[in-house]
């Protein structure tokens, strides 16, 4: 499944649709292509998760990839997980363009060196106030943005999170949840813990799903979309970043 166009980018599927985005985006590929990509671009997709991987031998060919988020944990050892490491570090060092959301923030950590482990505050779901690190010295990697704001909002829906960043990284964002919400390594790799591509009505699904396999309680849940009406993510400026960084 593609988008034709002149510069080409892979999407890493690590999850797999739920019965909402299919009946309200037709699917996360179509959630990403909205947030992300723009007129005169390919866009590849590929499930990893269902083991669907590009060729070694066409990775030149992408300006980006993207790694989208996943309910497996990113420390795990499924077959799927240790050929995402492998491939990651494949474009590491080719220094390819990677962005990493949620899990795929967290497999890049774990491919690159870093450690990974569940969330010392357990479940963060919702609106989280982020803060941006000052003058961390990769601040023109933002691009054409004329001002990065001391804090952004971001939507949250993660159990696990990065414990130690890999060598060479600088964690550029943080929260009173969790220490490390960004991290990028040179101008080439940027993590990101949040969903910069989700709406409200995507997570309010997660989280009924959630509870209803009890995953989290009810009361959990119900305080989690309460929080959620107190305001809006950033999600014009994330998706700023993330296009600037690819692009």
């Amino acid at each position: 499944m593609m988008i034709t166009g002149d510069k080409r980018y892979c999407m890493l599927m690590a999850v797999r649709d739920s019965n909402y985005v299919k009946k309200a985006y037709g699917g996360y590929f179509n959630v990403f292509l909205k947030a992300f990509a723009e007129e005169g671009e390919q866009w590849d997709l590929f499930r990893v998760v269902d083991g669907e991987f590009p060729e070694m031998d066409d990775l030149h060919k992408y300006h980006g990839f993207v790694i989208s988020g996943s309910p497996s944990d990113a420390y795990g050892n499924e077959l799927w997980i240790l050929k995402l490491c492998f491939l990651l570090q494949t474009l590491d060092a080719m220094e390819k363009k990677v962005l990493g959301i949620c899990f795929g923030h967290q497999v890049l950590c774990r491919a690159l060196g870093g450690k990974v482990g569940k969330a010392c505050g357990g479940w963060d779901l919702g609106l989280r106030r982020i803060r941006i690190v000052e003058d961390f010295p990769l601040r023109s990697f933002f691009g054409s943005l004329e001002e990065i704001p001391p804090s952004l909002t971001i939507i949250e829906c993660h159990q696990d999170e990065v414990k130690e960043v890999p060598l060479g990284a600088e964690v550029i964002a943080f929260s009173k949840q969790t220490g490390v919400e960004m991290f990028v390594i040179r101008d080439h790799i940027l993590g990101i813990q949040g969903h910069p591509e989700y709406t409200k009505d995507i997570l309010y699904d997660i989280i009924d799903r959630l509870a209803n396999n009890s995953s989290i309680n009810k009361d959990f849940a119900e305080n989690a979309k309460s929080r959620m009406e107190i305001g809006e993510p950033d999600r014009k400026f994330l998706i700023k970043i993330c296009k600037n960084f690819l692009k």
